[in-house]
């Protein structure tokens, strides 16, 4: 510090701050970065202390200027040397490495009370920064200066501006002296002038936590929650103004073409797409602190391109092959793209602020929420009834898309307000519906032309999630009786009709069956006309099944190779609409799974005959176990128990040894896949409680161990393995007493439980196949292994047991030391020192007197006197962190004693 200080010879902050940059020759700046370099490392993990002064402070803010000071830059470039060039780069190299200083002492939370005036100084110093980046003069606008500065010097700045907002904010914003307000709008300044998508990604973020905190404030603080919004309000509505600006064509256009639609990164998703939600993410954020204010600004805009869209009904006409857009000069064509670019934007927009209008607000924000829910079933029946999605335009490579994806964000916007319908619903249903009745019946209208196998399927999807949200969320008691649900039930039973692709099949059955079996909200049990329901279920579930149902008779006969692939293709088109039927109807009422069990009945018994038909055909297994696994997990009590025995029998009959090692060993992830749905079924049957399914266990223990087991126990493969584990956890988890009879008796009568232990060569046998598993190099599999011991150890004390104690503890013990001296699994050092405190702690004096200096004694690569200091210095500690400390010590000796006798020549004498 002293270093840099006598190096830019300055007496005070003041003045200094004011000052030109000095220029440093080559070698001081050689020093001055080394120097940074030092520090940023100190500064990485001693405590703010006294040792950070404030001229130290004062000094590395120095030399943070000289990142952001562009005339050096220019300097350059116009001397043109590449001495010079290569001098500007060299200071702006100080620069980044003042500000990786800065936020190194940024990022420590904790902070003592002397040091807050430091902090202040701090920030008064990035105030003076701020500004001087975000400056404007005639030469420069802002953006231009933020593209003249070094890119890593943004980036660390931006990384300095997000510490402070997340971690400082809350202590600053109550010093007088630091204007709160004023650094907002100079973030502001910085923030709309980034020069990279990036560097206003990372902004975006900035706010997005400034956001919270002030939410998580005023939340904490409910009475002066007018006080602290009246303080921020401009900020906020200023804010909110100009991200709805950048997200439009209409004002941002130069920049939103440069983004990539098409592309997806890791989360699935395009650069616009990512940029839309990061913007819309802090309108919503603003919009719960500024209701009103947020609604005010956002609706208006929205209606403006609305206006458009309604309007191009007028320059519909009608021509030879159909119906055509009028609209053909091309700047006519350039503005309506950019219009419909941006009400799609919007229309996200006001459904991704759905949730503010519902729960407690929902009387106080009615007004707003009707005017937008019904301009929204205006617009999306508008969209169905002209048909824009099949009309013909000048341009249609770009117009075509964008009319489709309106449409489909207006049926999603709509279906965002489902909850807000459900609510509207429940509050009306006595007195005057008639409005509640009329949009949802408009909207059901806007949705039936749609669907089709004709439509795109972007928007035929669209129109099939509004329809499940409908029959799912709003379940409203006349749905059934509108002509148009009537429509969708003919078009989908009709078995002439096209089917329509997979995705929306499923999605329209969902939602029939939904309409059928969800209990109607606002009524009692006696008026849900279960009866009539259940017949009409039974009806749709027969026309969804009917091809199905007919492979019974022909599934025993030898099939050829075309007669194959369609047979194929009905048990995959059938299963996945009835797996999902089930799926959605899991968790609700008892009388809604019966209905649904009694109606599936016949399909679920013929997949069960048609199941051996298909063993060898591991793509059509793997769909019938998955549609099974779904029935255990969902209508298990519906099934019976006689039926589940049957289907487990089955099962257990069908995966002999030969046919798991073929699905294992030969048919790939696919086999695999089918291997681990069965052992996913047999993890339901296991955990049922009672003694139902208890005649099960051998058979399922001796299929682990003695078929599945001696396939994968080898493999370095990873498939499998997690599902056989956790089936053999889940077994011992909840069958304890299968293997251990404790008698409640006995216990009262010694004080001590009498273990009776049965089945021991099984729980042996899985005890050893855990220990095995420590040995591999799966790390996945030794973290959820090594958990399932510690919860078997917590729930059953498993390591206190007899058989554990006396034959198995030290071994794993053992193995776990072993893990730890290879480092194989470093990730886990903390766990596996838990684990083996855990299992020492059941006998210390085994552990110390017996254990410990049997492992020394096996350990190569060491002498016998390293060995006894080894012993020695490890303590007779007993408790957990005094424990786990020698055990890490142990190893790590152990581990540096290795080292130095292996690097010692050959022929060293060791004394």
């Amino acid at each position: 510090g002293d270093l840099l200080s006598s190096l830019l010879q300055s007496p005070s902050a003041a003045k200094l701050l004011n000052q030109p940059i000095p220029i440093l020759d080559t070698e001081s700046e050689y020093i001055c970065s080394l120097a940074l370099e030092c520090l940023a490392h100190l500064f990485s993990w001693i405590p703010l202390s006294t040792s950070i002064t404030p001229s130290l402070l004062t000094t590395i803010f120095h030399f943070a200027r000289f990142g952001c000071d562009t005339r050096v830059r220019k300097m350059s470039s116009v001397n043109g040397s590449s001495q010079n060039s290569v001098l500007g780069q060299e200071r702006g190299r100080l620069g980044v490495l003042a500000m990786s200083c800065i936020n190194e002492l940024m990022s420590k939370n904790c902070v003592p009370m002397e040091f807050e005036e430091y902090l202040l100084r701090m920030f008064q110093q990035t105030f003076y920064l701020l500004q001087k980046i975000t400056k404007e003069n005639n030469a420069h606008t802002v953006k231009s200066r933020l593209e003249e500065l070094d890119e890593s010097y943004i980036e660390k700045f931006t990384d300095f501006l997000r510490l402070f907002v997340s971690v400082h904010l809350r202590r600053i914003e109550s010093y007088s002296q630091f204007p709160v307000v004023e650094f907002l709008a100079l973030l502001f300044k910085y923030t709309f002038h980034q020069p990279t998508h990036e560097g206003y990604f990372s902004c975006l973020d900035i706010w997005t936590l400034f956001l919270d905190y002030l939410t998580s404030k005023i939340k904490s603080r409910l009475a002066d929650k007018e006080a602290v919004l009246n303080r921020y309000e401009d900020a906020l509505v200023l804010l909110l103004t100009e991200v709805l600006n950048r997200i439009q064509f209409r004002y941002n256009q130069a920049q939103l073409e440069e983004l990539d639609d098409e592309t997806l990164d890791d989360d699935q998703q395009t650069e616009w797409q990512r940029y839309l939600r990061q913007s819309l993410e802090v309108v919503a954020k603003v919009m719960e602190l500024l209701p009103t204010h947020a609604f005010s600004t956002l609706f208006p805009v929205l209606q403006d391109n609305l206006e458009v869209y309604l309007g191009l009904q007028q320059f519909v006409v009608t021509s030879g092959t159909g119906h055509r857009l009028n609209i053909t000069a091309e700047n006519d064509c350039r503005r309506l793209h950019c219009s419909l670019r941006d009400l799609s934007s919007l229309l996200q927009a006001v459904g991704r602020l759905a949730e503010y209008f519902t729960g407690d607000v929902f009387a106080a924000r009615f007004n707003d929420a009707l005017t937008v829910v019904e301009r929204l079933v205006k617009v999306t029946l508008y969209g169905s009834q002209i048909k824009l999605y099949n009309i013909e335009t000048a341009v249609p490579s770009v117009l075509k898309p964008d009319l489709i994806d309106v449409h489909a964000q207006s049926l999603a916007a709509l279906q965002a307000y489902a909850h807000w319908l459900a609510q509207f619903y429940s509050e009306v249903h006595r007195q005057n519906p008639e409005q509640f009745i009329s949009l949802v019946s408009t909207a059901l209208e806007a949705i039936t032309p749609l669907i089709s196998s004709k439509v795109q399927e972007k928007l035929l999807l669209s129109a099939c999630h509004l329809l499940v949200s409908l029959a799912t969320t709003v379940r409203p008691v006349f749905l059934i009786s509108i002509p148009a649900v009537q429509k969708v039930f003919n078009r989908i039973t009709d078995t002439s009709a096209q089917r329509l692709p997979d995705k929306a099949q499923v999605l329209v059955c969902r939602a029939l069956s939904n309409v059928l079996l969800l209990p109607w909200p606002n009524l009692p049990e006696g008026e849900q006309q279960w009866a009539v329901r259940s017949t009409n279920h039974a009806s749709l579930i027969s026309a969804l099944t009917r091809e199905y149902r007919q492979l019974k008779s022909n599934a025993i006969l030898p099939q050829r190779k075309v007669q194959l692939e369609d047979t194929k293709v009905i048990i995959h088109q059938t299963l996945s609409v009835l797996e999902d039927i089930v799926e959605s109807i899991s968790g609700e009422s008892t009388k809604s799974r019966q209905i649904c069990y009694q109606s599936l009945q016949e399909s679920v018994q013929v997949s069960l005959a048609l199941f051996p038909a298909f063993i060898h055909q591991s793509d059509v297994t793997d769909e019938m176990l998955s549609f099974f696994l779904t029935l255990f997990q969902g209508l298990r009590v519906q099934m019976g128990v006689p039926f589940t025995e049957q289907i487990i029998q089955t099962f257990l009959n069908m995966f002999t040894r030969e046919q798991l090692a073929e699905s294992i060993l030969h048919e790939g992830s696919t086999g695999c896949r089918v291997v681990e749905k069965f052992l996913k079924i047999l993890q339901v049957v296991v955990q049922e409680p009672g003694q139902v399914f208890k005649p099960f266990l051998p058979s399922i223990i001796s299929l682990c161990m003695e078929q599945v087991y001696p396939i994968i126990a080898e493999r370095s493969s990873p498939d499998v393995k997690a599902e056989l584990f956790e089936l053999l956890f889940r077994v011992l988890h909840h069958n304890w007493r299968y293997f251990f009879k404790s008698s409640v008796l006995a216990s009262v009568q010694r004080g001590v439980a009498e273990e009776q232990m049965e089945n021991e060569a099984q729980f042996s046998a899985i005890m050893q196949a855990f220990g095995q598993s420590f040995l591999q190099p799966d790390i996945h599999l030794f973290k959820q292994n090594l958990f399932y011991l510690e919860t078997l150890n917590t729930k059953q004390k498993l390591y206190h047991k007899k058989i554990f104690r006396t034959t198995m503890l030290f071994q794993f013990v053992n193995v776990l030391l072993q893990v730890l001296v290879h480092k194989s699994h470093d990730l886990l050092q903390e766990e596996i020192g838990i684990a083996t405190y855990n299992m020492a702690s059941v006998d210390f004096d085994g552990f110390y007197s017996a254990f410990l200096p049997e492992f020394l004694a096996s350990c190569d690569g060491v002498d016998s006197n390293q060995k006894n200091v080894l012993g020695r210095n490890f303590k007779m500690d007993r408790d957990l962190p005094s424990f786990t400390q020698n055990v890490h010590r142990l190893v790590n000796d152990l581990r540096y004693y290795r080292l130095c006798n292996d690097s010692l020549p050959p022929g060293t004498v060791k004394l």
